[in-house]
């Protein structure tokens, strides 16, 4: 009988993955990597939703957008490496722990970076940028290592590497710089111009790097599903709150059915295009794909922080009034559908007709609960009626929708 020592993880040349790789897959250490996003979600979501109920929305929303980039725009980074350059040898291992690493540091910087912003003065984003760079750092390393084994990509590692390390410089300099809001998000604009530059020259003039598409999909998806999370803590956050406050009730019924619902619909309505097919035969769609995807992350941990908003409302701990409070998980379920449907035209070159109404009538529902809200109907039902917005995506798509994402699939020669 054979009986297996397990694969040792020797060192391997960082050669390049296969793009046309069958069976690929997200990797255990991918979703170990994940999984630190977790907790920078969570106290993303947990600071701006204090900051809701007391009042202070603009400071919050600034907190907010600094921490959603940095957190996305560092994973982003890595998964589209890991996609082209996964060795998963011990050096790739220890490199990626030390990404870990960087994620929680920049995740516990995270209360300080909201707190100054909200007293105005100095945004103190020191412990933020500190664990931003370290995990940028360590991605220069990895790109320094493809570049000396990949001699044929080596031209596309090196631009990476590069343009991370300047970024990197300028986000150091950053943190000794005294800075109020609108200098630290000029500073942030420019900045991310700088990282971007990176990859548009590395994928568009020197060739670019072996990613693979059904794997980049996948991993998107996952990390989709990391962020609704915050949905779920949301609306444990207000259900306990409802219980708290009146005990087991048709209210809590209805907070328990709303939050669940609207993350389920939201989950559902992801997946309504054969994206990794389209990112497979159009790999020029990438950065359309990739950066988009910002926008709905950030979209969905903002409906979970409305959530737990809400907690605080019905708690009779904020400062916002029912209408306020309900259009803190309106705005960002909006958001979400929109940037959803967005996402397939860019991706699919071509605005359906079906998918606008579907927006619309969605914006119908949304409005309908700030309207509730102003009328004095109880946050539970409010709550229950955003809910209903991606039912309208879900059973349209159920419907009717099937055919369109079949006709684009043979627009697009995917049949």
């Amino acid at each position: 009988m054979h009986v297996s020592t397990g694969r040792l993880h020797r060192i391997r040349p960082m050669s390049g993955r296969d793009p046309h790789e069958q069976g690929r897959v997200a990797t255990p250490l991918e979703l170990l990597f994940d999984l630190t996003f977790v907790i920078a979600f969570g106290i993303a979501a947990s600071e701006f939703a204090h900051l809701l109920a007391a009042g202070h929305v603009a400071a919050g929303l600034a907190g907010f957008f600094f921490a959603m980039f940095a957190v996305c725009w560092a994973w982003i980074n890595f998964s589209w490496f890991a996609s082209a350059y996964d060795t998963d040898d011990w050096p790739y291992r220890l490199t990626t722990m030390l990404q870990m690493v960087g994620v929680i540091v920049l995740a516990l910087g995270l209360p300080q970076m909201y707190s100054s912003i909200e007293h105005g003065g100095h945004v103190d984003n020191a412990v933020v940028v500190a664990g931003y760079v370290v995990m940028r750092v360590a991605m220069v390393a990895q790109w320094l290592r493809a570049a000396r084994q990949d001699p044929l990509r080596r031209r596309a590692c090196l631009t990476y590497a590069l343009w991370i390390t300047i970024a990197q410089i300028g986000w150091v300099v950053a943190i000794f710089v005294p800075t109020s809001v609108p200098v630290t998000a000029a500073i942030v604009v420019s900045l991310v111009l700088v990282e971007v530059t990176g990859p548009v020259v590395a994928e568009w003039r020197q060739g670019g790097t072996p990613w693979h598409a059904h794997h980049i999909v996948e991993r998107y998806g996952l990390f989709t599903i990391i962020a609704l999370g915050e949905g779920v803590v949301g609306t444990v956050a207000s259900l306990t709150a409802v219980v708290g406050a009146q005990g087991w009730s048709v209210e809590a019924v209805f907070v328990a059915v709303a939050g669940t619902g609207l993350t389920f619909g939201m989950w559902w309505i992801y997946y309504v295009l054969p994206q990794a097919d389209i990112l497979h035969l159009r790999r020029e769609r990438s950065f359309w794909f990739g950066y988009v995807h910002i926008v709905v992350f950030a979209s969905i941990v903002g409906t979970g922080a409305g959530l737990h908003a809400a907690a605080y409302y019905i708690e009779h701990h904020s400062a916002l009034s029912s209408v306020a409070t309900v259009l803190t998980v309106v705005i960002p379920v909006g958001v979400y559908i929109v940037t959803v449907y967005v996402l397939y035209a860019v991706m699919a070159r071509t605005v359906a007709l079906f998918h606008v109404v579907t927006v619309v009538l969605s914006a119908a529902v949304l409005g309908l609960a700030v309207v509730l809200a102003a009328g004095g109907i109880s946050m539970a039902n409010c709550l229950l009626v955003v809910t209903l917005a991606p039912v309208v995506s879900v059973v349209g798509h159920e419907l009717v929708g099937h055919r369109h994402v079949v006709a684009t699939a043979r627009t697009q020669g995917l049949d």
